[in-house]
């Protein structure tokens, strides 16, 4: 059976407001954002960090690209280490920044050659990836500077972090107005949410890219980070990491992460999807489905250093990559240069290439529709 977008966004909306009420019942709250200058783009524009503290965990988020700059969490002895991968400067996240930290849109992940057709129009997208369109295009959502307004809520702190596309905008149709919020809640759960409205019928599949590395940015590899994955399918792809549209078994394959277990066990595996992608660099069909509340749907962990990372959202979908791409030709926050699979990503969506396939459930936005849609990463030690 097809899901549709409206699923997500009914759903998601129940949860965002349940939440809002829950937080208003709460007297006091955590320490107010404080924004400071972290640089000027080529054309002058000022480019804000905001540093955010609840619960434990600190945060540092740019208004460029809504990138999470840092993220500070206690290991089982209380030490605080940064578990995300970044720069030091704006320079770097400008000129080679393979999506650390961002904010991903109009649409996470590929577009095959960047073309689909809706309601009988073909659109032609910014194509960045070989023949593909990856992320929103050439200038996605992670290149622009967003309006950042900040909050206390209860408890709680955040940013409401703001964005307008414009028709056209990478070849996207329609004018989409979109609102991500972070939240750090008391308990230090960092809370996405994301919302968006379109004047015009278009596509849209908005995410977060941040690196995970649980032994701290800089401190070498993840494969012996456990995983566990809730999911029963995945959806292999093409020599362009395009889904062949497929909704594969995990079972029996280096893809089953249903129990938990080191990534390093099977990456090297002679799997014919992991030589084409170099490891792993695919979407999971997770098992629940599109549900109209965050369900915890993966759980990260690092037994050196006890940390835990566990992942509530509401999408069908969740893109396991393994940091296969990185090079050794940039450096981190802590002065080390970054290698494969020196971090991982676990972005939760709708599937790739959604637009060009008729059974993945559906993608598109029409006028008088809210998008919205809500993942939750929860830390441990």
């Amino acid at each position: 059976m097809e899901l549709s977008r409206r699923t997500v966004i009914a759903g998601a909306a129940a949860g965002v407001t349940a939440a809002a009420v829950a937080g208003t019942a709460h007297a006091t709250g955590g320490r107010k954002p404080v924004k400071t200058l972290f640089g000027k783009l080529a054309d002058g524009t000022k480019v804000h960090s905001w540093s955010l503290e609840n619960g434990g965990t600190r945060m540092r988020v740019l208004s460029y690209g809504g990138i999470v700059q840092s993220l500070e969490v206690p290991d089982r002895r209380g030490r605080h280490a940064n578990v995300s991968l970044g720069f030091d400067d704006l320079a770097d996240y400008v000129a080679s920044s393979p999506y650390f930290g961002a904010l991903i849109g109009r649409y996470g992940n590929r577009i095959d050659k960047g073309r689909f057709t809706l309601d009988g129009t073909d659109h032609q997208l910014s194509v960045n990836d070989g023949e593909n369109s990856l992320h929103g295009g050439a200038r996605g959502f992670d290149k622009r500077v967003w309006d950042v307004e900040p909050f206390t809520a209860g408890p709680d702190v955040g940013l409401r972090m703001y964005h307008t596309s414009v028709d056209g905008e990478m070849g996207y149709p329609g004018t989409l107005r979109a609102t991500v919020t972070y939240t750090l809640t008391r308990d230090g759960d960092w809370r996405i949410d994301y919302e968006a409205t379109t004047d015009r019928a278009t596509v849209v599949n908005l995410t977060s890219h941040v690196y995970w590395n649980l032994a701290g940015e800089g401190s070498g590899g993840i494969e012996d980070h456990e995983l566990t994955i809730a999911a029963s399918r995945y959806t292999p792809t093409d020599a362009g990491l395009i889904p062949t549209g497929e909704l594969a078994p995990v079972a029996g394959t280096p893809f089953d992460f249903r129990r938990a277990k080191p990534i390093g066990r099977d990456i090297r595996a002679a799997h014919p999807q992991l030589i084409t992608a170099q490891g792993f660099d695919h979407n999971w069909v997770l098992d629940k489905g599109i549900t109209d509340r965050p369900e915890h749907v993966a759980t990260l962990r690092d037994p050196s250093s006890g940390r835990t990372l566990r992942i509530a959202t509401n999408e069908p979908g969740l893109q396991f990559y393994s940091g296969n791409f990185l090079d050794g030709t940039l450096t981190g926050t802590g002065g080390r240069v970054y290698r494969q699979g020196d971090g991982l990503c676990l972005e939760t969506q709708h599937f790739p290439d959604s637009p060009n396939q008729p059974s993945f459930p559906s993608t598109v936005l029409r006028p008088g529709e809210t998008y919205r849609t809500t993942t939750v990463h929860s830390f441990g030690s």
